[in-house]
């Protein structure tokens, strides 16, 4: 077994590049953010697992877990393709579970800037639809970025947020608080927005990535007027254009801005992840999908700032 290797990568905080390991899949270059990678190893025998999803090889024990792989090839094309000898299994690590994906071979890593990550085109498939979160361009070759969370949501729907979570907060005042929200998947954009109007926010404006969110800021940006339409950020860390790390420096880096409470919300959540958020001024991170637990630091923060705010900020 071998890790990728991660020395030296991203050391900076907020400098709104991403390191991208490059997978071929049919000969066709696909990418994933090496912050979910947690080892490349052989492919190694599989136990099957009855009644699973159909991309779901069953399982392997590489030490005391037990890991499920899902065989990417299927996923992506519908086809099981026979295994070769030379196939590879990418650990992934997010979430908080382990998953193995079968794939053909490994093309080494890029860092890139994630302005150089565009959307899919329309044209395409529908957003809600499409599994890429992104294309990139590496050393001139195009770069499909798999949206791995929406691939692990479709395969185990019970991993994601579940709105059991606000169900068994009971009854809750509608509260009309500004919500700014910066996130790039359409699936979790939806959930999340479905599960905030359940616990009783009103008003959640959602943005397509970390650029989106900061034009809105940067709009009323040297006004304090900024404090009427936004009382709280939640932002994820994974975005094209510019990513959660770099729209959490620049919000609080400016002397206004700053006093907005600023939620990480992100299934990247480890201690180095950790470690970075905090050094930017984060003022909580917390790991996709405990939508509850997100519920109750909102509530918490935005009544922090409308007493900060009421007291003229004085101290902070």
């Amino acid at each position: 077994m071998k890790s990728p290797k991660k020395e030296g990568i991203l050391l900076e905080s907020g400098t709104n590049e991403i390191e991208i390991m490059k997978f071929r899949i049919n000969d066709e270059l696909y990418g994933i953010n090496v912050a979910k990678v947690k080892e490349i190893m052989m492919a190694e025998h599989v136990k099957p697992m009855p009644h699973s999803h159909p991309s779901v090889e069953g399982f392997f024990k590489p030490r005391e877990s037990l890991i499920t792989v899902v065989n990417l090839t299927h996923y992506l094309t519908g086809e099981m393709k026979p295994h070769g000898d030379r196939d590879l299994f990418i650990i992934t690590n997010f979430n908080k579970i382990m998953v193995a994906f079968r794939v053909d071979s490994i093309d080494g890593i890029s860092r890139i800037s994630w302005k150089a990550i565009q959307k899919p085109d329309k044209t395409l498939g529908s957003s809600d639809e499409s599994v890429a979160t992104g294309i990139a361009q590496c050393e001139g070759k195009l770069v499909t970025i798999l949206d791995f969370e929406k691939i692990i949501a479709e395969i185990a729907p019970e991993t994601t947020i579940q709105m059991s979570e606000i169900d068994k907060m009971g009854d809750r005042s509608l509260d009309s608080s500004p919500v700014l929200i910066a996130e790039d998947s359409v699936l979790l954009q939806k959930m999340i927005e479905d599960a905030l109007e359940r616990a009783g926010y009103t008003d959640v404006k959602m943005c397509s990535d970390g650029q989106e969110a900061w034009d809105y800021l940067a709009s009323m940006k040297g006004d304090t007027s900024v404090y009427d339409k936004v009382n709280i950020i939640i932002t994820d860390l994974e975005m094209p254009r510019m990513d959660g790390h770099r729209l959490t420096k620049l919000v609080k880096e400016d002397p206004i801005l700053r006093h907005i409470p600023l939620i990480i919300f992100s299934s990247l959540i480890n201690e180095q992840m950790r470690e970075k958020g905090r050094s930017l001024g984060a003022d909580e991170q917390l790991s996709k999908p405990e939508i509850g637990h997100l519920v109750n630091v909102m509530d918490v923060l935005i009544a922090r700032f409308k007493t900060g705010r009421e007291n003229g900020f004085h101290g902070q």
